[in-house]
């Protein structure tokens, strides 16, 4: 719902500021008074096409806010998402736009720059113009299958049919990639088979990387160290028997010096006893050492080429990892890959032929899907053709003929949709061939018509309805055809904010809100003006509808009836 409206320098406009409410509001006053003005200051907050004549003379710029509160399920939402908006759901939406004299225009959504043509995307889901010279929204195809899909209640079947879509859909997308897989099978196999083959020879494991390099690293340690040990154990070489031999020599002199009659506690007999003593002892330590380093070289004992072997095997498993341009730990899980990869190739052919049962299974049911919504569709456009018919007389479009033409779109044409282009048509003489929308040429016809179409369509849309905007419907028209345009105007309004440039009593007397529009001012300045009017102010201007120049009692008396009925 449009709730305000801001506008600076917009032609005669040089400031206002609106408040606009639910329902049916009229904006009536003399021709000329500017009524266009807001519809196009409106236009330009919304995005639409802007010229420079649009700016006040003397002004800089023209500037123009829209102020929405859509609901929390509007269509606009997925828009600003769509486009990286930021906004809040609970809290109003505000369109802005600028305009310069020199034409350069700038274009705002909740103060986030942005360009005017997202402004225009996200105004036409927002507001419906029928006006004299164009009509947005029912004239664009695009909207016609929506809107019969609504007046027909046809939601089940349309879901239906894009769930059926979805599966034709995946289905497809698989069977076009097991066929691809099936094509190139061949050569994928052998790539494979051989990768596969290159890994499983090396049998990598897990952390059999850093295992080997720890290892490499230790059995680097213990080469070096087995050289140190053999340096001393060549050093100890000999040493034993030639201090057994020390401590032999001692002993034997020991026994000659005693065989001399020298005393056992002599001098010499004692330190020959003291030497061969310490020389014993040293060969027990000399034995000892040997022992020791002994046991140290048989702890760093290990296979023969043990170290070659490890770096060897750290350098294939390195190489392999290098040309399939994997880390080595990855190259176990790299052969599950393979392996499974080679099954899914070796199966794909019995895979294609049950995907290609299954999107034949999948095509069928979206084929009997759409169908049965075509069918729906044709019956649901034979009943809105009916009530849109019934509109035409009282809306002075008797001559008029409309149909819905459902169109069926060939196989390769299908999408979430059907298999239907859906187009609103008519003729507007008899005899004259159904055409497009835009081949009505009288405004107030194409205006009418589409308010033929909105009350034939009221009470059957789907989601939140957008503002609806009638400029001059009534053109042409006068007596119980203008109450007829006020009647359905009034029916939209009740489920739908209806906004209406009128000159027709019998439409302004229907209004919820009644904006009188108006010049003030010299003949040098004038300007524009907008006064809200309550019941004595409304029954007075809609007597001036009645009467023209010179309001009469019998003119207001007729207007009170008018607001009365």
């Amino acid at each position: 719902m449009l709730i305000g409206l801001w506008i600076r320098d917009v032609v005669l406009i040089e400031a206002l500021d609106l408040s606009i409410g639910p329902g049916l509001t009229v904006l009536t006053g003399e021709t000329g008074a500017g009524k266009s003005i807001l519809l196009d200051a409106l236009g330009l907050a919304t995005g639409a096409r802007a010229e420079a004549g649009l700016v006040r003379h003397g002004a800089p710029h023209a500037a123009a806010s829209a102020v929405f509160a859509p609901a929390p399920d509007h269509p606009v939402w997925a828009i600003l998402d769509a486009k990286g908006l930021i906004y809040a759901r609970d809290e109003d939406l505000v369109l802005r736009r600028t305009l310069a004299a020199d034409g350069r225009s700038r274009a705002f959504v909740n103060d986030q720059a942005t360009g005017v043509g997202v402004l225009r995307e996200i105004g036409e889901a927002l507001l419906e113009v029928h006006g004299q010279h164009d009509t947005v929204g029912l004239l664009d195809a695009r909207t016609h299958r929506p809107l019969l899909d609504a007046f027909g209640d046809l939601d089940a079947p349309a879901a239906a049919v894009r769930e059926a879509w979805g599966v034709w859909s995946a289905a497809e997308a698989r069977t076009d990639e097991l066929r691809r897989l099936v094509g190139q099978a061949a050569a994928e196999r052998e790539e494979l088979t051989l990768r596969l083959s290159e890994i499983e020879r090396l049998d990598p494991r897990e952390g059999e990387e850093a295992q080997l390099a720890e290892e490499r690293a230790l059995l680097g340690a213990a080469e070096k160290a087995l050289g140190e040990i053999g340096a001393a154990r060549a050093a100890l070489e000999g040493l034993s028997g030639r201090l057994a031999g020390a401590v032999r020599s001692l002993d034997r002199a020991r026994e000659r010096a005693l065989s001399a009659g020298a005393a056992e506690g002599t001098s010499a007999v004692r330190r020959l006893a003291a030497a061969s003593g310490a020389f014993d002892r040293v060969l027990i330590e000399a034995q000892e050492a040997e022992a020791a380093v002994d046991a140290a070289a048989e702890a760093f004992e290990f296979e023969p080429h043990r170290l070659d072997k490890a770096e060897e095997r750290l350098f294939d498993l390195r190489g392999l990892a290098r040309k399939l341009g994997v880390a080595v730990e990855a190259l176990p899980g790299l052969r599950e890959r393979f392996a499974e990869r080679l099954r899914a190739v070796e199966t794909s052919q019995d895979a294609l032929q049950t995907a290609e049962a299954e999107l034949g299974a999948a095509k069928a049911a979206y084929l009997a899907a759409a169908h049965a919504l075509t069918t729906a569709r044709r019956a649901a456009g034979d009943r809105l053709a009916g009530a849109v018919a019934a509109e035409f007389a009282p809306l002075k479009l008797q001559q008029a003929r409309f149909r819905v033409a459902v169109e069926a779109l060939a196989e390769d044409r299908a999408g979430p949709g059907g298999l239907d282009r859906v187009a609103f048509e008519i003729a507007t003489t008899p005899g004259a061939p159904f055409g497009d929308l835009g081949a009505i040429a009288s405004g107030g016809e194409l205006a009418r018509f589409a308010l033929a179409l909105k009350a034939a369509l009221a009470g059957r849309g789907s989601g939140p309805h957008p503002l609806m905007i009638f400029d001059e419907v009534d053109q042409g028209v006068g007596g119980a055809v203008a109450d007829a345009v006020g009647l359905r105007l009034k029916r939209l309004a009740a489920e739908a904010q209806v906004l209406v440039v009128t000159h027709s009593p019998q439409v302004a007397a229907r209004a919820d809100a009644h904006w009188l529009i108006a010049k003030a001012g010299d003949g040098e300045r004038l300007r524009t003006i907008v006064q809200p009017l309550a019941a004595p102010g409304r029954q007075e201007e809609i007597a001036r509808m009645l009467a023209g120049a010179e309001v009469t009692d019998a003119a207001r008396a007729a207007a009170g009836a008018l607001m009365r009925a």
